[in-house]
Order: C-alpha cells, then sequence, then structure tokens
C-alpha cells in the first residue's frame, strides 16, 4: 500500500526488516510519531517469519508508512539501498529494526536538522543489553565536543547514528556494499565528503545488545568479510583528495576495528582466530600509510603485533588480559559489620543517575 503525505517530507526512515518479529513493534512505533514531515519506509528482505503481516498491518493504518519488498533476501546494506531508492526526504534516517527510539528523538533530530542543515548529523546513543542494562559508547563524549572530522570519525561507525542528507548521497553515489559490516565502507566516506558536520549531543537511539541471532553475536566465517568491506574504504581514501593525517586516522581505527573482532568469542570461533590476525596483517601491510606511526600504550603494542605478524604473542598477551579481567570481575567478600554500625541510621543517598 503506497500512501503520500500531504506535506514536503522532511525526513525519512528506511528500517530494513529480516527476522526481527519479536522486536519489530517496538522499532516501528518508536518512529512513527504522527509528523507528517517524517515517512518511513520498510523493506521486507524476504523475511520468512511474521514480520511480513506486521509492515501490513502498519501500512493500513499509517500513511506515512510505505513498504517495499524484496523478491529474495539481499542482506542488510542492500536493503538499506533498497529504502534509499524510495525515500523522498531531505534526509535519510537508516534504522536497524532491532532497535528502537526514545521518546521525542524524532522531534530533536528534526530540530537540530532545520537549525543546522547540515550533510550529516551524527546523534548519540546507548548500548541496551539482554537484561535491561543501559551503557554509553566509549565514544559518546566525542558529541559533546566541536564537531570537526576528526573527532566524529572517531566517533562509533555505524549507519544508524548519522542522519545524512538525501540529495548529499545522490550526488556522491555514497551507497551500502554487499556483505557484513557494511557500514564499514558507508559511514566514514559520508564524513569525509561533507562540507558541514553537526553533532546533537542527544540520546537519539538505542541499540540492543545480544541479541540471538545479531550478527555481533554470532559466530561465524563471515567476519571475514570485514576485510573487503575496509578494501573498499581504502580505495575510495586513494581515490579522493584525504589528508595523510585523517588517512593515518582511519588506518588505526581500521586495525583497532580488526582486532576487537579477533578477540571477540561471540563473533570469532578460537580455530579461526589465528587466520583472522594473518589476514589483519596482510592489511595492514597492504594499506599502510607511508610514514605511519602506531598509537602509544598497549593499543600500540597490540599494532606493532599485527604489524609484525605476531601471533603467539599477540595469543598469550589476551590469555593474560583475560585472566586479569576475571580476576578483577571476581566478587569481593563484604567484611562483617559491628552491631554498632548496622543499627545506625543510614546516610542520605544522592539520586541515582540513569
Amino acid at each position: 500500500m503506497n500512501n503520500v503525505c500531504s506535506m514536503p517530507v522532511r525526513l525519512s526512515v528506511v528500517v530494513p526488516v529480516y527476522r526481527v518479529e519479536a522486536y519489530l513493534r517496538q522499532c516501528l512505533d518508536s518512529v512513527l510519531t504522527g509528523d507528517d514531515r517524517v515517512e518511513v519506509i520498510a523493506v521486507d528482505d524476504a523475511s520468512p517469519d511474521r514480520c511480513g503481516d506486521i509492515l501490513d498491518a502498519y501500512a493500513e493504518d499509517h500513511p506515512n508508512f510505505r513498504v517495499v519488498r524484496l523478491p529474495h533476501n539481499v542482506g542488510l546494506g542492500l536493503a538499506r539501498n533498497a529504502g534509499l531508492a524510495e525515500a523522498t526526504g531531505d534526509y535519510v534516517w537508516f534504522v536497524d529494526s532491532d532497535d528502537w527510539l526514545p521518546a521525542g528523538s524524532v522531534g530533536a533530530v528534526l530540530a537540530a536538522l532545520d537549525a543546522e542543515r547540515p550533510d550529516v548529523l551524527l546523534v548519540d546513543h546507548l548500548r541496551v543489553h539482554e537484561d535491561g542494562r543501559r551503557k554509553p559508547d566509549a565514544s559518546s563524549p566525542l558529541l559533546a565536543g566541536e564537531p570537526t572530522l576528526a573527532r566524529m570519525l572517531a566517533v562509533q561507525h555505524t549507519a544508524w547514528n548519522r542522519i545524512v542528507r538525501r540529495e548529499f548521497l545522490l550526488r556522491n553515489g555514497l551507497r551500502f556494499g554487499p556483505g557484513w559490516y557494511e557500514d564499514v565502507s558507508f559511514s566514514h566516506p559520508v564524513l569525509l565528503a561533507a562540507d558541514r558536520i553537526a553533532a546533537l549531543d542527544r540520546v537519539c537511539y538505542l541499540y540492543r545488545i545480544g541479541r540471538p541471532g545479531a550478527i555481533t553475536a554470532t559466530r561465524s566465517d563471515r567476519h571475514f568479510e570485514a576485510f573487503a568491506q575496509y578494501d573498499r574504504l581504502q580505495e575510495w581514501v586513494a581515490a579522493h583528495d584525504v589528508p595523510p593525517e585523517i588517512r593515518a586516522q582511519l588506518f588505526t581505527l581500521m586495525i583497532s576495528h580488526l582486532l576487537v573482532v579477533a578477540g571477540n568469542d561471540g563473533r570469532m570461533h578460537p580455530g579461526d582466530r589465528r587466520r583472522f590476525f594473518r589476514q589483519t596483517t596482510a592489511l595492514h601491510r597492504r594499506r599502510r600509510p607511508v610514514g605511519y606511526l602506531p598509537p602509544s600504550g598497549m593499543s600500540g603494542l597490540k599494532h606493532r603485533l599485527v604489524a609484525t605478524g605476531a601471533y603467539p604473542v599477540y595469543a598469550l598477551l589476551r590469555a593474560g588480559y583475560r585472566v586479569a579481567g576475571r580476576a578483577r570481575r571476581k566478587p569481593q567478600r563484604t567484611p562483617p559489620v559491628s552491631p554498632e554500625v548496622a543499627a545506625a541510621p543510614p546516610k542520605t543517598q544522592p539520586a541515582s543517575i540513569i
């Protein structure tokens, strides 16, 4: 069912959908705010569950909601491209269908777009674990400062934390590639090509962590597809006038990210870790910028191990770090409390910060 909004569309929210029946309604309810300036385009990526029926029901009830159906499964990146092709808004926001937005996020984003008129607007997010814990991302503080290119490149590199001008995407031919880690070859180029970047220091996205079936919680040799995505990014960088210091920063981010993947037991089978490390070394040697210097500290040590291909040393370092981490997390015995202390009136506690 295709409906046309009565007002010009300011924001197109593209939601690729595949095997998320348990989470889909929460996502759609969070993006459908009743604002006529917002259209929602859900891309049914040949989902085998009841997602298609859910999408049809929403299309019946919401005039600014459209469904794009793909004849066969193409994966997250190409499904986003299909939604982008149908979008009519000035800006596009790619929202994953197992995540959701806090109340007020759409209005805050619209206000920021109207005030800043950027090519790219970055927003903050929280990482939501299956047990309900919510944690900020380590890079979130960067959004509170001046949105320089160097700072924004260090922000979590995903598609869903950046809202992008649609005409800018079309003019620069920026699209998602096929395969896993499709964000890699998209999220950095949109910043590198932008004339104006803005940052909204407000949590506008809730990112679900540890969902069964999610890529980041699945052991698979498809994690090796990250190498093709980074090669695609490096080819884009080589074809454009990117300053040497930014190339070095991107290289550092690339190796650091691959080390995260290599060390994650939820993604990497132990039997695949050595091969993944060796491919990281090969990529390091193939793409290392002229005059590149690794970072300092523990991160720099890991980078040097990658550069030299020293997997046995890396494996020992990783094992030692994990043992130390388990020791730090071990519960400490609570000392006995005297009757006098136990009977004392409680002190006033500060309000909790969530």
